[in-house]
């Protein structure tokens, strides 16, 4: 076996380890600071048991199933309902800064 790290295993990892930090940037700049000691705490609970509860799904549908499709489809439905709640929070936050300016 080869040791070592491949340059794509590079990659994925920076990518991977770059997503929670900018979470983090995305919040101190769109919140006060005197806010940050309860929501960076509060976002990270959720985004950690978001992962563990997905992983552990997508397991126990595999697990029933034989095979990763339904896991997969769940990833997708997931994914598209954090767009639809995304989207909704991007529209109601521009309507209250055409509302206040």
């Amino acid at each position: 076996m080869r040791s070592g790290c491949s340059p794509s295993r590079a990659a994925f990892g920076l990518g991977f380890a770059g997503i929670i930090p900018a979470y983090i940037l995305a919040i101190r700049e769109l919140f006060p600071a005197s806010e940050a000691y309860w929501r960076i705490p509060t976002f990270l609970l959720c985004s950690g048991s978001g992962m563990a509860i997905g992983s552990w799904v997508a397991g126990a549908l595999y697990d029933h199933f034989g095979t990763y499709g339904p896991a997969f489809a769940g990833g997708v439905a997931a994914n598209a309902v954090n767009l639809v709640i995304v989207g909704l929070l991007v529209l109601r936050q521009k309507q209250r800064a055409t509302r206040f300016a």
